[in-house]
C-alpha cells in the first residue's frame, strides 16, 4: 500500500478539509484514496484503486491548496495532462525586502500582472509564502513560468509581456499546422 505525506501550513488546513469535510471527501472520492490530517501533516494512502498515480495526484492537489490555490483550481489536477509546478522564490531573493518586491512584481498592481499571465497562457498562478505555483497543461505552465522568471530576473514587465505574446502566436501557428495535417 502506497503512502505519501505532505506538510501543510496551518492556515491552509481548513481549505484542504473544506466546509463539513466536503473538499477532503471530494479528493478521496475522485481519486479513491484515504486522507488523514494531523498537526499540519497530511497522510495520503491508496484504497482499492486502479489508477497507479492516484496517490501522487492527491498529493499534488493537496500541495496546490497548501500553496494558495482554491479547491476548484486545485481540482483541475484530477484531469490527465494537468500539472502542478512550484517555483521557489529563494533562488531569486536574498532578503525579506527582495522577496516582497519580487512577489509584488509577479502580482502587479491590483493583481493585473498575474491576471495577464493567466489570460495569455491559460495557466493558474498562485503567489504564496516564498513560492509561485502554476497549474495547467505542460505548455501553459512552461510559458507562465518563463514569464515569471523574466520578471524575477529583474527585466521590465514589457519583456515578459512580449515573450507571452510571441508564445501565444507560436502556439496558434502550431495549432493551425496540426489541424491542417489532421485534415489531410
Amino acid at each position: 500500500m502506497e503512502e505519501e505525506f505532505v506538510r501543510v501550513p496551518q492556515d491552509r488546513v481548513g481549505t484542504i478539509i473544506g466546509k463539513k469535510g466536503k473538499t477532503k471527501e471530494e479528493i478521496e472520492k475522485n481519486l479513491n484514496v484515504d486522507i488523514v490530517i494531523k498537526d499540519g501533516v497530511v497522510r495520503i494512502s491508496e484504497k482499492n484503486t486502479e489508477d497507479p498515480l492516484a496517490v501522487w495526484k492527491a498529493k499534488d492537489v493537496i500541495k496546490a491548496m497548501a500553496r494558495g490555490f482554491s479547491p476548484e483550481k486545485a481540482f483541475q489536477l484530477f484531469k490527465n495532462g494537468k500539472i502542478l509546478e512550484i517555483l521557489d522564490l529563494n533562488q531569486y531573493t536574498r532578503t525579506k525586502n527582495d522577496l516582497l518586491r519580487e512577489k509584488g512584481r509577479v502580482i502587479g498592481k491590483n493583481g493585473k500582472t498575474r491576471e495577464y499571465i493567466e489570460h495569455m497562457t491559460g495557466a493558474y498562478i498562485s503567489v504564496y509564502g516564498k513560492t509561485v505555483s502554476f497549474i495547467g497543461d505542460f505548455e501553459e505552465v512552461y510559458d507562465a513560468k518563463k514569464a515569471v522568471q523574466i520578471l524575477l530576473e529583474g527585466k521590465p514587465h514589457s519583456a515578459a509581456y512580449y515573450y507571452l505574446e510571441n508564445a501565444a502566436k507560436e502556439r496558434k501557428k502550431e495549432n493551425k499546422i496540426k489541424i491542417w495535417k489532421e485534415s489531410k
